[in-house]
Formats: C-alpha cells, sequence, structure tokens
C-alpha cells in the first residue's frame, strides 16, 4: 500500500511540474497564443495575447467570441477557427492592431498526444519589422526604377531646394549645359536663369511653393560657356507627408530653331 501511495504522490509531483513548466513556457514566449475548446471556449492564453485581445485570467471558460479583440478590419476569428475545426487544416491570416501593429495569425487544431482533436490553437507572432522591410524594399525597388528613368531620360531632369539649390540633375543635364554634377550640386538655379528672367521665374517659383499647379511654359537657361538656350519647362512641387512643399523638380526640353541659341557678349 505505501509503495502505491509513493507511486502516485510520485505522479502527482510529476503532473505539477509539468503543468508549471508549461505554464512558465507559456508567459516566457513572446507569442501570443489562445487554445479554445469545440465550442469556442477559452482554455488557456499566454500573456502576450493581451496585446491583441483583451484578456484577463476570469475570461477562461468564456467562448471567444464575447472577447473584444484590438484588431483593426478583422472580425472573423470565430468563423475562421470553426473552419479549421471542420476542415482540420491550418489557417494563416496577416492582421494588424489599432496601434498600427502587425501579426501573423494562424490557426490549427489542438491535438493531444493521442491524435485526439480538443479544440483550436490560435498564435499571433509580431510581424511589424518584416512588413516594415517589405515596405522599404517595395519603396527602394520604386526609387531605383524611377532613378533608371531619370538617368537614360532624353529630357533634362533637375530638382532644386525652395531657396534655388540645385539638389540633383540628370547626364542629358550634364551633356546640354555642361557643367558637371559635382559643380552644379553647389550651384543655385539663377546662375542658369539670363537676368531678364529672373523676376518671372521667381514669380512662378513662389507660385509652386504656394502649392499651385503651373502649365508648361517656354523660358531660358545659360550654359555653362554662356550660351542661351530656349526651353519648354515643366516644373513640380513636390509635397511632404506633411501637405508642405519641399522641393521643385523640372523638367526642360530644349527648342530648337534656327536663331533660339545666342551666346551672351562679356
Amino acid at each position: 500500500m505505501t509503495t502505491v501511495n509513493t507511486e502516485l504522490q510520485n505522479r502527482v509531483t510529476d503532473l505539477s511540474q509539468a503543468n508549471n513548466d508549461m505554464n512558465n513556457l507559456l508567459a516566457g514566449t513572446s507569442i501570443g497564443t489562445i487554445i479554445v475548446d469545440h465550442k469556442l471556449r477559452i482554455l488557456r492564453f499566454t500573456p502576450q495575447i493581451t496585446k491583441v485581445i483583451n484578456l484577463i485570467p476570469t475570461d477562461i471558460g468564456r467562448p471567444v467570441g464575447h472577447i473584444v479583440s484590438n484588431l483593426l478590419g478583422y472580425d472573423h476569428l470565430v468563423e475562421d477557427i470553426k473552419e479549421v475545426l471542420d476542415s482540420l487544416t491550418s489557417k494563416d491570416v496577416e492582421v494588424q492592431t489599432k496601434n498600427g501593429a502587425w501579426y501573423l495569425l494562424r490557426i490549427r487544431p489542438y491535438r493531444t498526444l493521442e491524435n485526439v482533436i480538443q479544440g483550436a490553437v490560435a498564435t499571433f507572432t509580431d510581424i511589424t519589422e518584416i512588413k516594415q522591410a517589405k515596405e522599404i524594399l517595395k519603396e527602394s525597388e520604386a526609387m531605383r526604377r524611377l532613378a533608371v528613368i531619370v538617368r537614360d531620360s532624353s529630357d533634362i531632369i533637375t530638382l532644386q531646394d525652395l531657396k534655388g539649390n540645385i539638389l540633383a540633375w540628370n547626364p542629358k543635364a550634364e551633356s546640354r549645359y555642361g557643367w558637371s554634377e559635382a559643380k552644379v550640386l553647389t550651384m543655385n538655379v539663377t546662375t542658369m536663369i539670363p537676368e531678364n528672367k529672373r523676376e518671372e521665374e521667381f514669380a512662378k517659383l513662389n507660385k509652386l511653393i504656394g502649392a499651385e499647379i503651373l502649365e508648361p511654359y517656354q523660358t531660358q537657361r545659360l550654359t555653362m560657356d554662356g550660351r542661351v538656350v530656349e526651353v519648354g519647362l515643366t516644373a513640380t512641387a513636390l509635397i511632404n507627408e506633411t501637405g508642405e512643399v519641399y522641393a521643385i523638380a523640372t523638367t526642360e526640353r530644349e527648342i530648337k530653331s534656327e536663331n533660339t541659341e545666342t551666346k551672351i557678349q562679356a
């Protein structure tokens, strides 16, 4: 009898230790997890789940559909869990919380060691950094394609700040106007505008800064060796996330005729 009691006590001790190990494992994981039974009543959850679903210890035993979530635009957790229980196949969904964090929601059947389905497990893995990295890569790829277009354009393309300082221009601008890119980045656009055109150009610049849209117009530019070139110019205001104009991009196309290019006399 003593042997039986000792064996029983050892089993209880082992079970208690296993439960403690499981609780500590669940509490220490960074993945939000919620386990429900066949009736979708909450059996267990990890602390991390509270970032996604508003759960407290007394919610154990409540239907998961009665719990308020912090998810944005996703309100069919119950339907998805039912689908997994009916099909016995996993389901993955990317979801976002109201504070902007992204999670991979993975729902799968909850199997016992005897391979009996007793409910479902839903895990929420934070993928915010992965989503941000994908967006950065997507933007970088878009910028790379844009850079190729600008580089290979047959039009003159320039970028200047609101004071007229030249920030960038493409190879076509360099070949037509004569200044190297290294040199032009130290210049102001006024260097390239004939004196009799400056007032008109400044007036148009102020309109762009005021977020007005300008129709393409004809004007003049100076080359490094002093020649005057007639160009058709399209100017576009670049606007940041707060709606403020921060730079001006221009596309210039030379207008060629027999008498459009002259040279300023010293």
